[in-house]
């Protein structure tokens, strides 16, 4: 029997408060590059061999690569962010349901609005839907582990899923990944992509993975943190987690693409 998942809905509508976003004191924030890990980190086995011995070089981006294309709603499907229905075959997948949700923000907490947001994701078992992927754990058939959404005027986007399950990877002798969710931010072009990973509150995986120990600055660290928030869950059936993303300034995401500072 094919069963049907709920229909996704604003996580918002559950919310008995309004949201309020952050207010900056307006300023020009100074990059902090000493919230970043260092290119060479032993203890991040494949850091070794792919960290550079020499200064980076700053190349100006082409015309290209700053204007266009721009993202719109009509580019999304109706099912783009519902990860739990978006691969489905014969039923819902497997694992714990969630709802994802949060603002992108500017450095002084405006939003920003019509942002391509990407994510993607192992399952519920800790694998990825990928032919590299040999983890043990299966392979969920209803569960394709990808969607995307698009802020709205506000900064605002939100998805539906399953929380990742944590895996191994052969980094050194028994090493970890926590439960995470890959996070992609668009600008005006594809050249103005930001990457990073948001983990879930309270994971005792966090302090011992090896990639995260890299994050000298425990503030920088705690922003890739989601809370709960359980004013956005919907009763008897999701969980809700609250990741907001900041382009910039003081209180900026950690963006793996970024080495040099936000």
């Amino acid at each position: 029997m094919n069963v049907q998942a709920p229909a996704l809905q604003d996580p918002r509508l559950n919310r008995p408060e309004p949201f309020t976003p952050p207010l900056g004191d307006g300023g020009f924030f100074q990059r902090d590059r000493s919230i970043h890990p260092p290119a060479h980190a032993p203890g991040y086995k494949s850091s070794v061999l792919r960290s550079p011995r020499q200064a980076l070089l700053s190349l100006e981006n082409s015309i290209s690569e700053i204007t266009g294309p721009v993202f719109g709603h009509n580019d999304l499907g109706p099912l783009d962010n519902d990860l739990i229905r978006n691969y489905a075959k014969g039923g819902d997948p497997v694992g714990e349901r969630i709802i994802v949700h949060g603002r992108v923000l500017d450095e002084t907490g405006r939003g920003v609005p019509n942002t391509l947001v990407e994510f993607w994701q192992a399952n519920a078992g800790g694998r990825y839907r990928h032919k590299k992927d040999t983890y043990v754990a299966p392979i969920d058939p209803n569960f394709g582990g990808c969607g995307r959404a698009l802020t709205d005027d506000t900064g605002y986007y939100y998805f539906r899923t399953v929380k990742p399950g944590p895996y191994p990877w052969r980094n050194y002798v028994n090493s970890w990944r926590p439960a995470h969710i890959h996070f992609s931010v668009f600008g005006s072009g594809f050249a103005q992509r930001l990457i990073t990973q948001m983990y879930f509150e309270g994971d005792p995986l966090i302090p011992v993975c090896p990639i995260l120990t890299t994050i000298p600055d425990k503030d920088a660290l705690d922003r890739l943190v989601a809370p709960l928030d359980l004013n956005a869950s919907t009763p008897f059936d999701s969980l809700a987690y609250r990741f907001d993303i900041v382009l910039r300034g003081q209180r900026s995401t950690y963006f793996e693409n970024r080495t040099a500072g936000n």
